[in-house]
């Protein structure tokens, strides 16, 4: 199971790991509603930065807009951090992108030979599946985040899935054939979290190549048709993330920027 002692020894230097004490910083369920939910509860009555909410079920697991996300017992990572960045809310969105990153570092680092597609805003898949999702919400003022929290949700050893899901679900044990360890894959995922949210904050730079790298491991954010589904709709070819990481979209009355919302490949 995902405890805190077992994780805690390989956080060591992160702003995961705590100081004296910083098992407090971990926290593991056994059984919660959603972890994204109890970390935005904890970071309003002041949580520290860093603080890490993890469930080995959700019983109403959360995605983004009115999605669920199914939440297998002790099959998955349900994983959520609280943040809290000296930044303006119009730059939350480089955050689950950033998510996306470290996600696919954290499952390349134990399985190199994996293809991993970041589909924009905030999914992951393998063979056209997915196996990953990133739902990141913020408490904010005008100029600046209060908190922001990041929560992950990864398909790790799940062997087969609802009817509904099972066209477009997969998992890292069905892709691979293997059983994963929870632990190390999750050590790895909040080790990839820390870098990728230290370079943010530290390095003015750092935007551009999140940017830059996401376009790079991603089918279809550049010459694809695509669907949206929000925003009225949009259809047309995507043309890369603008400076703020929206996604552009060459449509029949010209370039438009889809701000959310569900893209569906043509």
């Amino acid at each position: 199971m995902l405890l805190p002692e077992m994780l805690l020894p390989s956080l060591k230097g992160t702003i995961f790991g705590g100081g004296p004490g910083g098992a407090k910083q971990v926290h593991h369920y056994y059984k919660i509603g959603s972890t994204n939910s109890e970390a935005m509860r904890a970071a309003a009555e002041g949580a520290p930065e860093g603080s890490v909410f993890l469930a080995e079920e959700q019983l109403a697991g959360r995605g983004r807009g009115a999605h669920t996300w199914h939440s297998a017992r002790s099959a998955g990572i349900y994983c959520s951090v609280i943040l809290r960045p000296a930044m303006p809310p119009s730059d939350a969105l480089i955050f689950s992108l950033a998510a996306g990153l470290a996600v696919r570092a954290a499952v390349a680092e134990i399985a190199p030979q994996l293809s991993i597609d970041l589909k924009w805003p905030n999914d992951l898949l393998l063979g056209g599946k997915k196996f990953c999702g990133i739902l990141t919400e913020m408490n904010a003022e005008v100029t600046r985040v209060r908190h922001l929290v990041v929560g992950v949700g990864i398909n790790v050893n799940q062997v087969k899935f609802p009817a509904e899901l099972r066209e477009i679900a997969t998992s890292l044990r069905i892709e691979t054939g293997t059983e994963w360890s929870r632990v190390e894959l999750c050590a790895a995922l909040l080790k990839s979290l820390d870098r990728e949210y230290r370079g943010l904050v530290a390095d003015a730079g750092a935007r551009a190549g999140i940017l830059r790298r996401f376009e790079e491991s991603s089918s279809s954010v550049r010459g694809r048709n695509v669907t949206i589904e929000e925003n009225g709709g949009l259809a047309g070819v995507t043309e890369g993330l603008d400076e703020r990481g929206f996604l552009r979209v060459r449509t029949a009355e010209g370039l438009r920027t889809a701000l959310s919302g569900t893209v569906r490949i043509a």
